[in-house]
């Protein structure tokens, strides 16, 4: 998964886009329901960087077959300090199919939402762009 990270450190949208399979779903951390598709959870990655301050992986864990990994990351979020890990799944071409995000602190989950919901008409309109 170190494409992956590399891609996310960089900022760089297109590599991230690149691996995600068509098929993919987004879970949030703060939203019931996954949000299924390439398009849908390319522009909530796009979001999430701009709305995280110094961003970084600190961690990864990988699993022996190569398919499951876990991606420790600490952030900003106005002002608040959110220690998160992105737990992803790869298919059986490499690409990630299953994106799920936790957060904490609860205070830090809460400013997360607060933030992605006033992102959210413009990840609407990029999803529905693509």
């Amino acid at each position: 998964m170190e494409s992956f990270r590399r891609a996310v450190e960089a900022r760089d949208h297109r590599a991230m886009e690149a691996l995600l399979a068509e098929n993919a779903v987004f879970t949030s951390p703060v939203a019931f329901a996954p949000y299924p598709g390439k398009p849908m959870t390319a522009a909530i990655l796009r979001a999430v960087l701009r709305v995280f301050e110094d961003f970084r992986y600190v961690r990864q864990l990988d699993d022996t077959g190569g398919r499951d990994h876990a991606l420790v990351f600490r952030a900003r979020i106005n002002g608040l300090e959110v220690h998160g890990i992105d737990l992803l799944q790869l298919d059986e071409d490499g690409l990630i199919d299953d994106f799920q995000v936790m957060v904490r602190p609860l205070s830090a989950a809460n400013a997360l939402a607060e933030a992605m919901g006033a992102e959210f008409p413009r990840i609407a309109r990029e999803a529905a762009e693509a």
